[in-house]
């Protein structure tokens, strides 16, 4: 106890957490979490207390905890070569073998990948190469990115600005100018209740083209977006969604960039959500599933289209001014082609795909009818119940009553992890792509208890 006592105060002393409340947690207001192990669905922390783990860290540990054919391989490859750069045409056998294995899952038209540690620095990446591609077509004012509100892609000075949502940008000086953003596709909260699905798709396209006409298109380079929405409230696009989006961008000529750091690698059911959705990417951003985060690695999947023009930039001026230093690090590439190999070989993209839609069912069996629950919706293992004063009505709460923390608080008491999801009382789930049937009875009856506690 006394060394859990001093960790428990070095991290109050020393470690500078993302995402938190520093004061409250420099104070020792809010509770330090120190986690020690995790086996299929399931973690540890260190006072021994055993956690089903709903979220899969971030939404991505997508094979679950404990696969030692993932670690065996990255020591494998830390003993046999720990780094080496990808500079001037230098790779590792991990990096090109890792490289073929994502084209060969990739959506029709990818060329080429290039690999970064994590979402964020994979979509500064995407920005630089769509404001490189439109100097080598002799488009130099065309590089605004439109992203939409509520989508997150990252925390970085561009991601942080495309990213939609006010607490990545408030007292950081974001967005920057070169980032505008249009109506989120999140149907249950249309301002208009009178709007059928179709209606709001109309709707949400002929904003974009509003959006478009107003800036002017040819100063717009690429619109980003998430197949389904993520962070901003676990939202599946209404039917029909992205094919009116890309008819608006495929008319302007400006690309689209799939964010795929949530849904690739089976998060919905299909390897890439740009299959499942029926989009055409010019370049897709990876990372989390890539690895099931056993390492950090990212990747910015090029399209064909993109990759003639980056080609012919190196003719016209020499070597692309672009690289990391750990881009494509081969213990990260290790680690990704051991996790695409789990991922293949226990048919995890068909089990989210049916252990999805089970849970999903099971959610509005056992919720549906409660008064304070809104909308029950998800996609795959990607699911979310959101709570309101009065679903009638749909009148939410005020944001002062933290309903969403209060029933994640109350769900963790429970020993089950779902997470409260900024900007509403929504309580989100991304459980591990081999969670089972029975596992998942156990979320939706300890979610069940989570909210008869706070209600």
């Amino acid at each position: 106890m006394l060394t859990n006592d001093m960790l428990a105060l070095w991290d109050r002393e020393n470690f500078f957490h993302p995402s938190t409340h520093l004061a409250q947690h420099a104070r020792g207001e809010t509770p330090s979490r120190i986690i020690t192990g995790g086996k299929g669905v399931w973690i540890e922390d260190r006072d021994g207390n055993r956690l089903l783990d709903a979220f899969a860290g971030l939404y991505c540990v997508n094979v679950g905890y404990g696969r030692t054919e993932i670690a065996e391989a990255i020591a494998e490859q830390a003993r046999e070569l720990a780094y080496y750069h990808a500079y001037v045409g230098h790779g590792t056998e991990a990096s090109i073998t890792l490289s073929k294995m994502i084209l060969d899952r990739a959506p029709a038209g990818m060329s080429k990948v290039y690999f970064g540690l994590g979402g964020s620095d994979a979509n500064e990446t995407n920005v630089k190469l769509v404001w490189y591609y439109n100097n080598i077509l002799g488009r130099p004012e065309k590089k605004k990115i439109i992203s939409r509100w509520r989508g997150y892609h990252g925390s970085g000075l561009m991601t942080g600005s495309l990213t939609g949502l006010g607490l990545f940008h408030r007292k950081f000086d974001l967005p920057l100018s070169q980032v505008i953003h249009t109506e989120a596709p999140y149907y249950y909260r249309r301002a208009d209740l009178s709007m059928s699905e179709a209606d709001f798709v109309a709707h949400c396209a002929a904003e974009l083209e509003a959006l478009i006409e107003a800036e002017g298109a040819d100063t717009i380079a690429a619109f980003i977006g998430e197949p389904a929405l993520g962070t901003g409230g676990l939202v599946p696009p209404p039917a029909g969604y992205w094919r009116a989006i890309q008819e608006v961008l495929d008319r302007h000529d400006i690309l689209l960039i799939a964010d795929e750091v949530v849904t690739g690698f089976g998060r919905l059911g299909t390897m890439f959500g740009s299959d499942h959705y029926g989009m055409r990417p010019d370049i897709i951003t990876i990372a989390k599933g890539l690895t099931s985060a056993y390492a950090p690695l990212s990747g910015s999947i090029v399209g064909d289209k993109v990759w003639q023009v980056l080609m012919r930039g190196t003719d016209e001026t020499g070597p692309i001014g672009h690289g990391w230093t750990y881009s494509a690090h081969p213990i990260g590439a290790a680690a990704g082609i051991a996790n695409l190999n789990v991922i293949d070989s226990l048919g995890l993209v068909s089990n989210a795909g049916e252990t999805g839609a089970y849970f999903l069912a099971a959610l509005r069996d056992r919720l549906g009818d409660h008064p304070n629950v809104g909308d029950i919706r998800g996609e795959g293992l990607l699911a979310a119940v959101e709570f309101v004063a009065n679903r009638d009505a749909r009148t939410f709460f005020d944001a002062g009553d933290k309903i969403g923390p209060k029933v994640a608080t109350a769900l963790l008491a429970e020993g089950v992890i779902g997470r409260a999801m900024p900007e509403g009382d929504i309580v989100g789930f991304a459980p591990p792509l081999c969670l089972t049937r029975a596992e998942a009875d156990e979320i939706v009856d300890r979610m069940a208890k989570a909210v008869d506690t706070v209600f």
